[in-house]
């Protein structure tokens, strides 16, 4: 698992490449905590990167949310291609971290 970020504006970019799955999950969780608790107030993950993702990778995500939520920050999911996609859609994940297309 590779994780990048880039703060622009308001917005921290937040770029996954590899694999998000339970053995990058712990590595994941504790690398976006480092990340959010200095982002700006809209989050945007790209997942243009990431080639797969199972439910412990969602479960990573809305644990974060939950985490930050407080922090006031808006979430948003970006890049999955359509394998990822059907997943996240499956979730639900979306109804809470919206899909954004850059």
């Amino acid at each position: 698992m590779n994780i990048i970020f880039k703060n622009v504006g308001n917005t921290t970019y937040i770029g996954l490449a590899g694999e998000l799955d339970e053995h990058t999950a712990m590595y994941t969780k504790n690398k976006l905590d480092e990340i959010l608790e200095k982002a700006n107030s809209r989050i945007v993950f790209d997942f243009s990167g990431l080639e797969f993702m199972d439910s412990t990778g969602i479960g990573v995500l809305i644990g974060r949310y939950k985490k930050f939520r407080d922090n006031k920050f808006s979430f948003f999911l970006s890049g999955a291609n359509s394998t990822l996609d059907k997943v996240l859609t499956l979730s639900g994940i979306y109804t809470i971290m919206p899909k954004l297309n850059i």
